[in-house]
């Protein structure tokens, strides 16, 4: 079984994208723990204090609808902001949403072109300097995407993949955030009454 998700702050201040970046690394351990394995297909970082704004993600594994339900909905944070000393705002909340499952067959795997590339960019120990990156080149369009997320090539190949074909039927970042604001707007006012996760202090306890 497949699912892609999204973390997302919404339209919530510099706080929220805090909240996403924990959240997003509690998340990770809650697949790890639970042997779903997940891949990151995009990511969006707030230039002001590097945190993630958004997080698609892509699982595999037994039973993800079991284990989304304690996710999907609205996620509340109880602390003090990190970012102003004296904001007297305790709640931080933001949303996980799940997005609609990109079908392979929809376009032929051999319209597809795969090249190797050295990775480069800020990636601290997550780039090396081999030929890991891969890019994948939609032939018919025109359309290409990059992954230099994993150090294993056949990794990024299939990220790479996943995040072509999210181009080709129009889940672009732009109209992604689109989409994902609708439904935050949708949603906020009622879920902030009753969220599905509530995360404590600096710590992000349960």
């Amino acid at each position: 079984m497949k699912k892609i998700i999204q973390l997302t702050s919404g339209r919530g201040p510099a706080e929220c994208n805090f909240v996403v970046t924990n959240v997003f690394k509690k998340f990770s351990e809650a697949c790890t723990k639970s042997d779903i394995k997940f891949d990151v297909i995009e990511r969006e970082i707030d230039k002001d204090f590097n945190q993630l704004s958004s997080v698609v993600i892509e699982l595999e594994g037994n039973d993800l609808n079991s284990f989304l339900k304690e996710w999907i909905g609205t996620i509340l944070w109880i602390g003090k902001s990190p970012y102003r000393k004296f904001h007297q705002r305790k709640n931080w909340f933001i949303g996980c949403f799940e997005l609609e499952i990109v079908k392979e067959n929809l376009i032929n795997s051999n319209e597809i072109v795969y090249q190797t590339m050295r990775s480069s960019g800020n990636g601290g120990q997550n780039v090396n300097k081999v030929n890991s990156a891969v890019r994948a080149t939609h032939q018919r369009s025109g359309i290409s995407v990059v992954s230099m997320d994993s150090r294993s090539q056949h990794q990024n190949k299939k990220i790479a993949t996943t995040r072509l074909l999210l181009k080709l039927q129009g889940f672009e970042t732009n109209k992604l955030k689109d989409l994902v604001q609708k439904k935050w707007n949708n949603q906020t006012s009622i879920a902030r009454g009753n969220p599905v996760k509530i995360f404590r202090g600096d710590k992000f306890s349960e």
